[in-house]
C-alpha cells in the first residue's frame, strides 16, 4: 500500500483509479476471428475479447541496435523504412487480420484457417532480405544485417488500453494482445542467428502442404524442416520448435507459394 506521503496527491489519485479498474470483474466473449480495430472494447468496458488459434508472425531486424549506434539519423531512417515498410504491406497483402510494429521489429496476426498465408509471408518477407535488404543496408552502412523471424498459434485476449478519449494526442492508447501467441513468436525469433524461420511445432503441425515442407523440383525433394529441442529453454511453453533455413527459388517459387496459399 502506497503511504500518505509516498507519493504526491494526483499521482496516487491516478494509481487509486487503475486500481479500482483492476477490482472490476472482467468477463471475455469468444469471437471466432480476429475483430476489425474499431470492433475492439476499450478500458471503458469491462470486456475482453477471445480469439482462439491466432498466428503470429514476428520479424524483427538483425543488428538494429549496431545501425542505430554507428550511422547517420538519415541513412538508419531509410533502412527501417525499407524493413518495416515492406513488412507491414506483404503482411497486408497475404492477409493478416492485425499488424502492428514494435520499435525493429513487426508482428502480423492471421486468423486460424490462414495457416500457409502466414507461412508464405514469413518465407516471403525472409526472400526479400535475402536478395534486397542485406546487400542494400551493407552497401550503405557496412553493417550485417537480417531478420529473425518466429511463428507460433495461440488463443489470445485483446482489449484497447489508454487516453484515446481524454488525451490532448490521439493516440496514446493501443490493442493489448494478451497471451502467449505474440510473446512466443518473438522468443521464437531470437533462438535464430539470421535468416532463419523458428515455429512452435503447433503451428507446423498445421502445415499441410508438400511444397510447404519439402523442397522444389530442382533436385531430389528433401524436408527442409530441421527439429529443435528447446526442453531446457525456460521462455517457452513448448519443448519442441522446427527450424526452416531455405528461401523462395528463383525458378520455382512463384508458383510454389501460389499453391501453397491454396492450401487454406
Amino acid at each position: 500500500m502506497i503511504s500518505r506521503d509516498q507519493l504526491p496527491d494526483n499521482i496516487k489519485e491516478i494509481i487509486r483509479k487503475q486500481v479500482d479498474k483492476f477490482n472490476v470483474r472482467v468477463f471475455t466473449e469468444e469471437v471466432n476471428e480476429i475483430p476489425n480495430v474499431a470492433d475492439i472494447p476499450g478500458e471503458g468496458s469491462a470486456k475482453w475479447l477471445k480469439i482462439k488459434d491466432v498466428i503470429c508472425v514476428f520479424v524483427d531486424m538483425k543488428n538494429s541496435t549496431k545501425l542505430s549506434a554507428s550511422h547517420h539519423a538519415g541513412t538508419t531512417g531509410r533502412a527501417y523504412t525499407l524493413f518495416t515498410g515492406t513488412a507491414v504491406r506483404l503482411f497486408k497483402e497475404f492477409g493478416a487480420s492485425y499488424v502492428d510494429i514494435k520499435g525493429d521489429g513487426v508482428f502480423a496476426l492471421f486468423n486460424s484457417n490462414r495457416v500457409h498465408a502466414a507461412f508464405v509471408s514469413a518465407v516471403t518477407f525472409k526472400t526479400f532480405i535475402k536478395e534486397e535488404f542485406t546487400t542494400k543496408i551493407a552497401n550503405k552502412t557496412n553493417v550485417d544485417t537480417g531478420v529473425h523471424i518466429g511463428i507460433h498459434q495461440a488463443t489470445l485476449l485483446v482489449s484497447k488500453i489508454g487516453l484515446r478519449k481524454s488525451a490532448s494526442r490521439g493516440d496514446m492508447h493501443n490493442e493489448v494482445w494478451a497471451g502467449k501467441t505474440v510473446n512466443m513468436a518473438s522468443k521464437l525469433a531470437s533462438l535464430s542467428d539470421s535468416n532463419e524461420i523458428h515455429v512452435s511445432d503447433k503451428y507446423h503441425s498445421k502445415l499441410r502442404s508438400k511444397k510447404a515442407l519439402y523442397s522444389c523440383e530442382c533436385d531430389d525433394p528433401v524436408y527442409l524442416w530441421e527439429e529443435v529441442d528447446i526442453t531446457n529453454d525456460d521462455k517457452f511453453s513448448f519443448d519442441k520448435a522446427m527450424v526452416l533455413k531455405s528461401f523462395w527459388c528463383k525458378k520455382h517459387g512463384a508458383a510454389y507459394l501460389t499453391e501453397i496459399l491454396d492450401a487454406d
